[in-house]
């Protein structure tokens, strides 16, 4: 049922006019912004609503792989992504100095801000994006209002909140973060350039730590501004080699992957160094009528599992072109509704996933006892047989894998 005009109108001549949506998504990230395209070039009236025009530099995710290229190519935002990213297609991955085997497949790296911009830049309609704060949220079974910092007031049949990790809005509405792991991972972000006039040697590279270094890995790969590294560890976030990181960075990582120099060669660090402390959350009291989360304001990830964005791609999929179109033909926004989304199994097995993969690669890297020792032995010395296989026999592996999957 849509928003009648007068619903909207303002009860005083004097108050800002009233905005109509049919969804009102707070929250202009990845997820806001993603969501807001795809309902708005399905003709509904969009009111995406952040605090900042411009996304800032932060560092989240910076590349795209696998499946998530192909979520994007059926939400149809592909070509777009192609082009504002660095594309790559082959990874070493070295342990130890040695390598353990190539990925190939096709992935993209990018900064988090250039990301975000480009979904913004998929809204049609410009006027869909509103640079305000959100000072309040008030849900029912029918129409939702969206109170911003200007004195205008949003009237919608349904509110996303892709808020990220900040809490308040959610806790206005009695919705509560349950902590699952504080402190859970480490991440550091800083682009690198060659010290000489020779590029890298490799389109991209993955360097695994050894388990008494408390590393998971290291991910080097291309983007617009140069070679990028994403350093993924599982270490007390006040250990005295966060300093070192921070400060000598070049010194403190090649100390703490031996091997790494070799293929790396003479190095320098360009610009700032990023760092991240990860808690994972999950929330409580979320199923309300009227609003629903998605992506990092529903469940946080692991960055070092890199699902992060595989996670919110289903919730943007599942949500806006299954559930939202459903819900908008009949009235009522009751929990009813709302919990089909919860409940939605390509979702819940992606959070599930999600949390699964967090656990797996903390205890690979910095597990030490006899079980996971020999598994992380078994892990490295599998993939390593395979490579080898794949070497002589060039396919082969790929096409045993399909046929599994067949």
């Amino acid at each position: 049922m849509p928003i009648e005009e007068s619903v909207a109108e303002p009860t005083a001549a004097h108050q800002p006019a009233a905005i109509v949506a049919d969804v009102a998504i707070v929250g202009g990230g990845l997820a806001g912004s993603l969501a807001a395209a795809v309902l708005a070039r399905a003709g509904y009236r969009i009111a995406l609503i952040d605090r900042r025009a411009v996304h800032p530099d932060e560092f989240r995710v910076e590349k795209i792989g696998g499946q998530q290229l192909e979520a994007l190519r059926r939400l149809g935002f592909i070509r777009e992504l192609e082009a504002v990213a660095s594309p790559y297609d082959h990874v070493i991955n070295i342990r130890a100095g040695n390598v353990v085997d190539v990925s190939v497949g096709q992935a993209y790296g990018l900064p988090y801000a250039d990301l975000v911009a480009m979904a913004r830049g998929l809204l049609a309609d410009a006027s869909g994006f509103i640079v305000d704060r959100v000072t309040g949220v008030s849900c029912s079974d029918q129409f939702q209002q969206v109170v911003l910092e200007s004195g205008r007031r949003v009237t919608a049949r349904l509110v996303v909140l892709a808020t990220g990790m900040a809490s308040v809005l959610g806790h206005g509405l009695g919705i509560k973060r349950r902590l699952l792991a504080a402190h859970h991972s480490v991440s550091f972000g800083f682009t690198i350039a060659p010290s000489g006039d020779a590029p890298f040697a490799f389109k991209a590279l993955t360097c695994y730590g050894d388990p008494t270094s408390g590393i998971d890995y290291l991910s080097l790969f291309p983007t617009p501004a140069g070679m990028r590294a994403n350093l993924f560890m599982f270490r007390d976030p006040s250990d005295p080699i966060m300093r070192e990181l921070r400060r000598e960075t070049r010194t403190t990582l090649l100390r703490l992957m031996p091997g790494l120099e070799h293929h790396l060669g003479d190095f320098r660090v360009v610009g700032q160094v990023q760092n991240w402390v990860m808690d994972l959350f999950a929330v409580e009291g979320h199923l309300q009528p009227g609003v629903v989360l998605i992506g990092d304001a529903f469940q946080t990830n692991c960055p070092a599992a890199g699902n992060g964005v595989s996670r919110l791609l289903v919730d943007v999929e599942r949500l806006c072109t299954e559930y939202v179109p459903r819900w908008l033909e009949s009235d009522g926004m009751g929990e009813e509704k709302i919990s089909q989304f919860y409940c939605d199994r390509d979702k819940v097995e992606a959070d599930q996933r999600s949390l699964n993969m967090a656990h797996f690669r903390q205890a690979l890297t910095s597990n030490n006892d006899i079980r996971w020792n020999v598994q992380r032995r078994l892990h490295f010395l599998r993939r390593s047989l395979t490579h080898r296989v794949d070497r002589i026999n060039p396919g082969w592996v790929g096409r045993l894998r399909s046929a599994l999957r067949a």
